[in-house]
C-alpha cells in the first residue's frame, strides 16, 4: 500500500514511526517531510499548503490513502480536493476544519449547542474591541480568529497589556489576516488537559489524556510557543472527569457538526480546563497536537493504519481503540531564542540507539548529516511503566543529544509529578 502523509514536523514524524508497525510493509511518502522524517519515509518537496501540486502527485504516484496531518492544508480544503481525485484520506473536510480554522466559528458553535467554555465577545474592529476593555475584568484572554501557528493567543495580565494585544493583532497585524477578527474571552482557572480522540463524525474514541507546556521557559515563564513538551496520561484527567467530558463535550461536539452540515471525521483535538465548575472548552483542533502526538502514539497500543482507514470509511465502531496504561514523556529540544529569533545551520548529534526515540520536527539532511533548519528541532520521548521514570528516561536521552545554541525546559512533567505524589 502506498501512503501520503503531508506535512513537514515532529507530529507527522511520529504518525510516520506508528504507521511502520503495521502488519505489512507501507510505502510511505512525506510532503515535504524534513531530513529527520527522510531516514523512515521518502520526501517530496511539494510545500504542504501547495494544494493543486499535492494533488497532481498523489495521482500521478497512484497514492493509495493519505493522512493530511497540518491545520494549514485541512482549512485549505486538502482532503476535499483528494477525495475529489478518488483518493481516501484521514483528516476532516474544509468546512469540518474550521472548527480550529476559526476561532469565532467554534465558540459560536459552542454557545448555540450548550458546550461548556469561557464567556466571551467577538470583535471585526479595533475601536469597539478597546472600548469592550474599559469595562473588562483582568486577566483576560485575546484570540487571533484565525490560524496562527499556535501563537495566537495571547493572556492580558492588565488592560495596558490587552490593549496592545488588540492593537498588534488588529492594526499591525502580527498574525497577517488572521487577526481581522478576534475572539476577547473570560480567564479560565484550573488545569489544563489536552484529548485527542478519533471520531467518524458517530463515534467518539479518545486517544490517552496528556499535558502541555507551552511557555519557552522553565516554571511556565517566557512566551507561548507551540509546544515544549508533553507527558501522558495527564493525572488531572480522571475516569470521572472523562465520563463528563465525553457527556457533556465530545459527543455533544460532534453531533453540533453534524446539525451544522460540518461532519467531523478525523481526529479532533480537545483543549480543556478543569475549572472548579468542571471541564471547559479552551480550544479545538482539527488534527494531531503537536507535540501532543509524541506521546500519546507511543501509548498507542491498536494498530494506527487500522484505525485511520476506520475513521475514513465511518465504521470506528466495528475497531478497538486501546491505550497503554504506561506512561511517556517527550521534552522538546529547540534551537536558543525561539520562538522569536533563532539560528540554524548546526550539526546535530545523535547517538544511533537513541534515535529510534527522536522525533525530527526542524532539521533537514546536508552531506548525509541532520543540521537544524527550524524553532523546535527535536522532540525527545520516552516511555516507561510510571511517569517518574518516563521522565527520567526522556531527560537521558536529552543529555545524549547535541548541536550547537539548544535549549530545553529542564520541569517537563514536574507538575504532573507533584500531584502524582500527593
Amino acid at each position: 500500500m502506498k501512503i501520503a502523509v503531508i506535512g513537514g514536523g515532529g507530529r507527522e514524524h511520529a504518525i510516520i514511526k506508528k504507521l511502520r508497525e503495521y502488519k505489512e510493509p507501507l510505502q510511505i511518502v512525506a510532503i515535504p517531510g524534513n531530513g529527520g522524517i527522510a531516514l523512515d519515509a521518502e520526501c517530496v518537496a511539494i510545500d504542504a499548503k501547495n494544494i493543486p501540486e499535492i494533488v497532481s502527485f498523489c495521482v500521478d504516484a497512484k497514492i493509495d490513502y493519505a493522512i493530511v496531518a497540518p491545520d494549514d492544508p485541512l482549512v485549505l480544503g486538502c482532503v476535499d480536493a483528494l477525495e475529489e481525485k478518488g483518493i481516501p484520506c484521514f483528516g476532516p473536510r474544509a468546512n469540518a476544519a474550521i472548527i480550529e480554522g476559526s476561532k469565532v466559528f467554534s465558540k459560536n458553535l459552542m454557545k448555540k449547542y450548550g458546550i461548556p467554555t469561557a464567556s466571551y465577545e467577538t470583535f471585526d474592529n479595533k475601536d469597539s474591541a478597546l472600548l469592550y476593555l474599559e469595562s473588562a475584568e483582568f486577566p483576560i484572554v485575546i484570540k487571533a480568529d484565525g490560524l496562527a501557528l499556535g501563537k495566537g493567543v495571547i493572556i492580558a495580565e492588565n488592560k495596558g497589556e490587552a490593549r496592545d494585544a488588540v492593537i498588534s493583532i488588529m492594526e499591525d497585524k502580527k498574525f497577517g489576516a488572521s487577526g481581522d477578527h478576534i475572539v476577547i474571552e473570560e480567564f479560565l482557572t484550573g488545569v489544563e488537559v489536552s484529548v485527542l480522540a478519533f471520531t467518524d463524525g458517530k463515534t467518539v474514541k479518545p486517544m490517552i489524556s496528556s499535558m502541555d507546556h507551552k511557555r519557552a521557559g522553565d516554571n511556565d515563564t517566557g512566551l507561548n510557543t507551540g509546544g515544549m513538551g508533553t507527558i501522558a496520561p495527564n493525572p488531572y484527567y480522571t475516569d470521572e472527569v472523562a465520563d463528563r467530558c465525553m457527556k457533556e463535550i465530545f459527543l455533544p461536539t460532534i453531533d453540533a457538526m453534524n446539525k451544522e452540515g460540518r461532519t467531523f471525521k478525523g481526529c479532533l483535538y480537545f483543549g480543556l480546563m478543569i475549572t472548579e465548575k468542571g471541564p471547559k472548552v479552551i480550544e479545538y483542533n482539527c488534527r494531531f497536537g503537536d507535540p501532543e502526538t509524541q506521546v500519546v502514539l507511543p501509548l498507542l497500543e491498536s494498530d494506527l493504519l487500522t484505525i485511520m482507514k476506520a475513521v475514513t470509511e465511518e465504521r470506528l465502531d466495528e475497531v478497538e481503540v486501546k491505550n497503554s496504561d504506561k506512561a511517556a514523556c517527550c521534552v522538546i529540544m529547540a534551537s536558543a531564542g525561539y520562538p522569536v529569533k533563532y539560528e540554524k545551520g548546526f550539526d546535530i548529534d545523535i547517538p544511533a540507539d537513541v534515535l529510534p526515540d527522536v522525533y525530527v520536527a526542524g532539521a533537514k539532511l546536508k552531506e548525509n548529516k541532520l543540521i537544524t533548519s527550524g524553532g523546535r528541532v527535536l522532540g525527545v520521548t520516552a516511555v516507561a511503566d510510571t511517569l517518574k521514570q518516563a521522565v527520567k528516561d526522556a531527560y537521558e536521552k536529552v543529555d545524549q543529544i547535541y548541536f550547537k545554541n539548544m535549549y530545553f525546559r529542564h520541569d517537563i512533567g514536574e507538575k504532573a509529578l507533584k500531584i502524582l505524589e500527593k
